[in-house]
């Protein structure tokens, strides 16, 4: 990591920032820029690590007000419980939606432990990432196509919330975008398209949390010698302002149905990683 430099930190958070909220997979796109770049995935391994803090900084400026509507009604639901009452799921839409992001981010979660480390490997196969980029294509546009829902969190339910989890799993696969299967997961499940891309976004907190968790030992344990912390807080501080970009961006591309042009992009570099790490 001490070979990073500050022109690399900026194109990595920039990367890293509009690709985990845009629908064309952030960790395969920094696994390429690694590959073509000749750094070491370990050497950089808490750099990325912190470049999700950044992109959980965008979340939270742009869903504040439903942040901390959630906070509060988690608070209320474990006062209801404990007078007796029960969670009182539907009392109000945000306790609703607090359940369902919860509901949605177990399937997560048990992908994610079972299948980390599977997952990892391949990360260093450049062919895996192309295909993974095609499969992302397939996805949004599928969602194009069949994502006209008019639910709203109220009329959401359980099989909703776990399909969209399970989605969000499978995109530990590098290549596959995490927000773009999310957004798939939500769509063909009928929610309403402005709600569908909250919905995605405010599960990617315990997921970014979660992976955080999980890979900060390791990265730690990488080793932090020699690391120059001006490129990774200018990394981090790039990652954020680029993923609350992305975000306002993606609200007006998927209200206006326009994922075609992300599918045409991944395509095309899906298949030039593909041939390109067939004939080198």
């Amino acid at each position: 990591m001490a070979t990073l430099t500050y022109l690399q930190a900026i194109i990595l958070g920039l990367v890293q920032g509009l690709a985990e909220f845009l629908p064309i997979s952030s960790s395969g796109h920094l696994a390429l820029l690694q590959y073509f770049f000749g750094i070491s995935g370990d050497s950089v391994l808490l750099f990325t690590v912190l470049l999700h803090v950044g992109t959980l900084v965008s979340v939270f400026i742009c869903y504040w007000h439903d942040i901390v509507a959630l906070f509060a009604e988690l608070v209320f639901t474990l006062a209801d419980i404990f007078r007796g009452r029960g969670p009182q799921i539907n009392k109000t839409p945000h306790r609703r939606l607090l359940f369902m992001i919860i509901v949605a981010t177990i399937p997560t979660g048990i992908i994610g432990v079972l299948f980390n480390n599977t997952f990892e490997s391949f990360y260093s196969n450049i062919v895996v990432i192309g295909c993974g980029l095609l499969i992302t294509g397939v996805i949004l546009k599928v969602a194009e196509k069949l994502g006209n829902g008019k639910k709203k969190v109220m009329r959401m339910n359980y099989r909703n919330a776990i399909f969209t989890g399970i989605m969000q799993g499978i995109a530990i696969t590098p290549g596959i975008s995490r927000s773009g299967s999310t957004l798939f997961g939500s769509l063909v499940s009928g929610l309403e398209r402005k709600f569908a891309v909250k919905f995605a976004f405010l599960i990617s907190i315990p997921s970014i949390l979660g992976s955080f968790v999980m890979e900060l030992p390791k990265a730690v344990q990488a080793g932090t010698q020699g690391v120059s912390m001006g490129p990774v807080l200018v990394g981090v501080l790039v990652a954020a302002i680029s993923g609350i970009i992305a975000i306002r961006w993606m609200i007006r591309v998927v209200s206006n149905k326009k994922l075609s042009g992300f599918s045409y992009y991944v395509w095309v570099l899906g298949v030039f990683v593909i041939v390109w790490g067939i004939t080198h």
